[in-house]
């Protein structure tokens, strides 16, 4: 390697010290202790963790079909159905998921297991930020991905939530038809969701300047 190179490279991270940080101070913040004061704002499409939806009349949207457990690239999901009591049912289908877990420690959060469901029910939210103290935690039951009675994710003690962060799933930007036809675009293809209502569709896009 020529000795310019070396010059080059050190120029390039003396640079980096008079650029503004993307992180912030882990000082004790007003969330809780160690976390920061503010968060870097989300882009829209951020996939974050994940949750299980109901239905606005609080049915389980989760049919046990499994096919985000078999789409999953990092086999991070498990999921096992179960037929539904025909006296009470968890969800309008014949079966629902008795079992769902997803392992954190695997997930890359790529979003198929959202585009693969076919009713919506699981969905990414803006969370991203894990503190686990021990493997376990770290695998999601569906006790903990299952959205409370008001619709609402369930905050668990090493997650650091903030305001909004449940807002823009990833349930309302799915494709804008099963194989992305820009026609589409800006129709509902969901249902309704407990808390939330039917989500806004996912805003026109703006043809890029770059080419």
């Amino acid at each position: 390697m020529a000795d310019g190179s070396y010059l080059k490279g050190f120029a390039v991270t003396f640079k980096k010290l008079f650029e503004d940080r993307v992180t912030g101070d882990y000082r004790g913040g007003k969330a809780k202790e160690g976390a920061p004061d503010e968060k870097r704002v989300k882009p829209e499409r951020f996939h974050g963790r994940h949750v299980l939806n109901r239905y606005e009349d609080g049915m389980e949207k989760c049919i046990g079909c499994e096919l985000c457990a078999g789409v999953c690239p990092a086999k991070c999901i498990y999921v096992r159905g179960a037929d539904n009591d025909p006296v009470e049912p968890t969800s309008p289908g014949e079966r629902f998921g008795y079992v769902y877990e997803i392992n954190y420690l695997r997930c890359i959060h790529c979003d198929l297991c959202v585009e693969a469901c076919p009713t919506q029910a699981i969905t990414e939210s803006k969370l991203f930020e894990f503190s686990f103290t021990n493997r376990s935690d770290a695998i999601y039951t569906k006790d903990e991905l299952l959205v409370d009675d008001d619709g609402k994710p369930k905050q668990l003690p090493w997650e650091d939530w903030r305001l909004g962060e449940d807002q823009l799933t990833s349930g309302w930007m799915r494709a804008t038809s099963p194989a992305g036809d820009h026609r589409y675009e800006g129709v509902v293809h969901w249902a309704g969701e407990l808390g939330y209502g039917v989500r806004d569709p996912e805003p026109a896009q703006e043809e890029s300047s770059d080419g």
